[in-house]
């Protein structure tokens, strides 16, 4: 479809330089892990598709936290697409309310294509690309790696997780050990059982060699 080769294009462009652990691949992953999940739990394939291909291109992380951005290039890229305005409505309903830092403040019924863009991308931050994104972007941060001494900050607001530089070990019990049962779809959860277990095995073995026991 002529529509989806123009908005990848047009997010590589975008994402070109940006850290690894949010760069084009990381779109591609989360954007085949949608595919997968709709195959299965249905949904409308365009909103999904366009969901997925343009959910990172403007990271608050990556934009001094600003929300709006995203918004704002979406609307203008889809529009310059002439795409149908309440197609362009639905997709940027998803990006605004899909990630793990705005749970709270979504909406309660969310549509099936947002529940199943995120749940790919929440896919993606588990299992061993989960650890290696994870470390990816403690070290793009300049964060610990891990210290005995420093807790995880459980039950962070909003704005306590966006200011958030604790060290990335921590970052798994503040967020990725939380993902697999915050899933919205039988084929997500599915999916996540043998990453989350992946993760634990990890830790596991980290507390071990940072511990000097073999």
């Amino acid at each position: 479809m002529e529509l989806i080769k123009e908005t990848i294009e047009f997010v590589k462009e975008k994402l070109e330089g940006t850290e690894s652990g949010h760069d084009w691949f990381h779109i591609e992953r989360v954007w085949k892990l949608s595919l997968k999940i709709q195959e299965k739990e249905g949904g409308d394939k365009l909103i999904i598709e366009l969901a997925a291909l343009l959910h990172d291109v403007a990271d608050p992380k990556f934009h001094n936290g600003d929300e709006t951005v995203a918004a704002k290039i979406v609307n203008e890229f889809l529009s310059s697409q002439d795409l149908d305005p309440e197609i362009i409505k639905k997709v940027i309903f998803i990006i605004e309310n899909m990630s793990f830092k705005n749970r709270n403040d979504a909406p309660k019924d969310l549509p099936l294509e947002l529940k199943i863009v995120q749940d790919a991308d929440r896919l993606d931050a588990i299992g061993a690309i989960g650890i290696a994104r994870t470390f990816n972007f403690g070290g793009y941060k300049n964060n610990l790696m891990y210290h005995p001494d420093i807790e995880p900050k459980l039950n962070q607001s909003k704005e306590e997780y966006k200011r958030s530089n604790g060290t990335t070990i921590n970052h798994f019990y503040e967020k990725l050990l939380l993902l697999k049962d915050l899933l919205n779809t039988d084929t997500a959860k599915d999916i996540a059982e043998h990453r989350h277990q992946f993760m634990l095995q990890f830790l596991d073995e980290f507390y071990k060699e940072w511990n000097v026991n073999l």
